[in-house]
């Protein structure tokens, strides 16, 4: 039996999903974040007891990357350029962070000034060599690297996406050197040399610290396939593979060698997830919302993904292809302070899954899982089916001591649910803010939208949110809270190629085009066959990248039989206008080729029940200062049909969701739950 294992590591919880004989099983652990490997084999131990498998495929979604990038604990890293160019990483494009700072500060470049060497060679934006690299020049530069020791070295020459051969040179001496290396020609050879530089020197700095990662996780994973019944068969080719951040799996080795490709693995796995949701549903627009324990990712797709290669992290940009995902620092883990201002504040700080919080009942500093138990809004002192004891006392007292802090910075008394009730105010305004950011803010109405719901805290304010943007209905999935680590299952494996391409979108120029694109899709091919996916399972997309001429940005766009066409239309909906007389032109030509792996079928009941369910048990919960009585349902008991009106709170194992009132849940056919506005 071959068995395929889902798994998210997020900040506070890993999230398994296991597929096995049509059959699905959730699992969720706390993370480990001193070595997020031990959660996650951890997870694997617990997912593979009492089942007999013949193959074993862990498809992986790692923070590892970010939290390195964010926390500035990467490896010390050189970067070899072209010289007169050592000062590119740290000028960048002179773009201030804050137009209105009047005390602007800029992040330190990841390479220092004293590790940045630059080489005798230059090619021209022809591709034409100016000036050849000798044997002496590499020489030398090997020589100083070796004099300052560094961990990983980038090198990004000037205008080596169109002529590699220096850098190609260069690459293999260093390898020889002993030192491990990242070449802008390999992990993206495009034009903009701040954007590649930067790529390729996130990639270095990542490539250390993931290679040790990663190479641990396979150990592990090695050690379970062991374990395996039967020796007999062919095995899985990649038992490891890492979900990409632009929503598309590759192999651990290949992870290993570009991380920078994985920064936004996580989130992207729960788009892939949503995504697949929406097309079983037959719902063209979908606004995805997945909160988790430290951040809430939000993303808009208008009948498919979006995709972006203008993405920052960490105020480091990437220019390599991700999933269009807006995050903010509000989850259930989020902290509450109060400011200088006696303002309420909550996050971007988060209480993680060490000590996570309080009423997890080691932190001591109040999160919104706080607030929502003292509302009352889990419906008990317990999650995770009962795995989870809550320690309602202890966010209790720590919200007294929060409510007096404030009630001395305010005319009136504020009692305990007041304290909660602000923090939650607070933190649904931070994440309507980013929902508007990706819809009103881009040309958008949301109320087009239906609204997916997930990550383990996502349901406990989806209706405010729903409410607050005007969007009719609400999908929240089964097993909400695992929702991402089962996106892990449903992506292909997935290789971005690209080329720069400066044609002009005139006549003649589709057959210059698809020259291109013919290359692009033979290395493609080899890959997916090296990757062990037949003919019949590849298939490739095509776009490519257009803009006017003139412009310094461009848009990308699907490549169809008038494509310059498409790019007008694509430019007057983004921008609001569109010159047909203008000249535009093609800048580069990409292709995804993609190994199409299997997706599971997920049963449909033909049958409904009629009538309202029983409720489990009633509970205390606050939605104004006034507490109401409500009835508790345990999902695993609402079958197709089923209609909850609010207010009421839905249980499960992964995830609770709480139905205002005015709002009604009823089960679909799928067994999702369709919440809307009565």
């Amino acid at each position: 039996m071959h068995l395929r294992i889902g798994v998210d590591t997020g900040g506070t919880f890993t999230d398994f999903v296991c597929q096995a004989s049509g059959t699905t099983r959730h699992l969720k652990v706390r993370s480990t974040p001193h070595d997020p490997s031990e959660a996650v084999a951890a997870g694997v131990e617990a997912m593979l007891e009492g089942i007999d498998f013949g193959e074993l495929e862990v498809v992986h979604g790692s923070t590892v990357a970010t939290n390195a990038l964010i926390e500035r604990r990467g490896a010390r890293t050189a970067l070899i350029t072209t010289e007169g160019f050592e000062d590119l990483i740290e000028i960048g494009r002179q773009a201030r962070p804050d137009l209105y700072d009047l005390r602007p500060k800029r992040a330190a470049p990841l390479v220092g000034r004293d590790l940045r060497f630059g080489v005798a060679e230059r090619v021209d934006s022809a591709g034409a060599v100016l000036r050849h690299l000798t044997a002496q020049e590499i020489k030398r530069v090997i020589g100083r690297l070796t004099r300052k020791g560094p961990e990983s070295v980038a090198i990004c020459l000037l205008f080596s996406f169109l002529n590699p051969g220096h850098e190609r040179r260069l690459e293999r001496a260093v390898r020889q050197a002993g030192f491990p290396v990242s070449a802008s020609s390999s992990i993206l050879p495009e034009y903009r040399e701040f954007e590649r530089a930067s790529t390729v020197v996130v990639n270095a700095y990542l490539l250390p610290l993931m290679s040790d990662y990663l190479l641990r996780l396979s150990e592990r994973v090695k050690r379970f396939h062991a374990r395996r019944k039967g020796k007999a068969g062919t095995a899985v080719r990649h038992p490891l593979r890492v979900m990409q951040s632009s929503g598309g799996s590759i192999s651990a080795s290949q992870a290993a060698r570009e991380p920078v490709r994985v920064v936004l693995s996580g989130p992207a796995g729960g788009v892939v997830g949503a995504q697949w949701l929406a097309g079983r549903l037959d719902l063209p627009r979908i606004i995805t919302f997945d909160m988790g324990g430290t951040s809430t990712d939000v993303a808009l797709s208008d009948g498919a993904t979006r995709t972006t290669r203008e993405m920052t992290v960490a105020v480091l940009p990437i220019a390599v292809p991700v999933i269009d995902i807006h995050t903010v620092g509000a989850g259930g883990g989020s902290i509450a302070t109060i400011d200088g201002g006696g303002a309420l504040r909550v996050g971007p700080r988060s209480a993680g899954a060490d000590p996570g919080p309080a009423c997890y009942g080691r932190g001591e500093e109040l999160t919104v899982t706080d607030a929502n138990l003292v509302l009352g809004r889990f419906g008990g002192d317990h999650l995770l089916g009962g795995d989870l004891k809550l320690d309602s006392s202890r966010a209790n007292r720590l919200m007294e001591r929060f409510a007096r802090k404030l009630f001395t910075r305010s005319q009136g008394r504020l009692k305990l649910t007041d304290g909660a009730l602000g923090i939650l105010r607070v933190v649904n305004a931070n994440m309507e803010q980013a929902l508007r950011v990706i819809s009103v803010e881009r040309g958008h109405d949301p109320r087009l939208f239906t609204l997916v719901s997930f990550g383990g805290a996502g349901g406990l304010h989806v209706c405010e949110l729903s409410r607050a943007l005007r969007i009719p209905e609400i999908v929240i999935p089964e097993s909400p809270g695992t929702l991402s680590a089962r996106g892990m299952l449903l992506a292909d494996v997935v290789q971005d190629l690209t080329r720069t391409a400066i044609i002009p979108a005139q006549s003649g120029y589709r057959n210059a085009v698809i020259r291109v694109f013919r290359e692009l899709e033979a290395t493609g091919r080899g890959t997916l066959r090296r990757e062990g996916f037949p003919s019949a399972r590849r298939r490739f997309v095509r776009s490519c990248a257009m803009r006017f001429r003139g412009q310094s940005f461009e848009m990308d766009i699907p490549w169809v039989a008038d494509v310059r066409a498409a790019f007008l239309k694509a430019h007057r909906q983004r921008y609001g206008h569109a010159d047909p007389d203008w000249p535009c032109e093609i800048v580069s030509v990409r292709v995804r080729a993609i190994g199409l792996t299997g997706k599971p079928a997920v049963p449909r009941s033909r049958s409904a029940r009629v009538g309202r369910p029983r409720a489990a048990s009633t509970a205390r919960a606050f939605f104004a200062p006034r507490p109401t009585e409500i009835p508790i349902f345990d999902r695993e008991t609402l079958r197709p049909g089923d209609r909850v009106p609010g207010p009421s709170i839905i249980r499960e194992y992964s995830s609770t969701t709480v139905v205002l009132e005015g709002f009604q849940s009823v089960v679909d056919s799928f067994s999702n739950l369709i919440l809307s506005q009565l």
